[in-house]
């Protein structure tokens, strides 16, 4: 998820790390073992004056299966579900509106996406951010052996 919006004009920073979970600065390998109840998360600062926060929603929808709630494409755990986290009740109430469209929408038979409060964000370790960049092979692989491409030009269509 890193990659997409740090792709998107207004978006300043994309951060990857965990959040959701009880324990107080956890490690990957805690939060890879399902042990902390984070999930693997990333904290995007933008400029709301370039980019409105309903086409962060919209770039998170097109980059996700909704309809997994129990993980994305071959990562699986609670660790890996997924769910918004809204920074206040503006945040949450444009996530229910989008979430709300995309039910009725008719596209999924349901939509499994959590929208909960945001809690502690933890930035992941050093070697986790911009990963796309630092081992754009490995990612490479990744994306098409995970079936990722595939499940999104499913589910979104050949644009993704």
């Amino acid at each position: 998820m890193e990659h997409v919006f740090d792709e998107l004009p207004g978006v300043v920073s994309v951060t990857v790390g965990y959040a959701g979970g009880t324990a107080k600065k956890p490690s990957y390998e805690q939060v890879e073992m399902g042990i902390t109840g984070h999930a693997e998360s990333i904290q995007v600062v933008y400029d709301p004056v370039k980019i409105p926060y309903e086409r962060l929603l919209d770039a998170y929808w097109h980059n996700t299966d909704p309809t997994n709630g129990a993980g994305q494409f071959c990562d699986t755990g609670s660790q890996y579900r997924p769910i918004i986290f809204a920074a206040d009740e503006s945040q949450k109430a444009a996530a229910q509106r989008s979430k709300t469209t995309l039910e009725q929408s008719g596209r999924f038979k349901r939509v499994l996406t959590k929208i909960e409060p945001a809690t502690d964000f933890w930035p992941a370790e050093a070697y986790h951010q911009h990963y796309y960049k630092t081992h754009a092979a490995a990612y490479q692989m990744y994306r098409v052996g995970c079936g990722r491409d595939a499940r999104l030009r499913q589910l979104w269509g050949q644009g993704q």
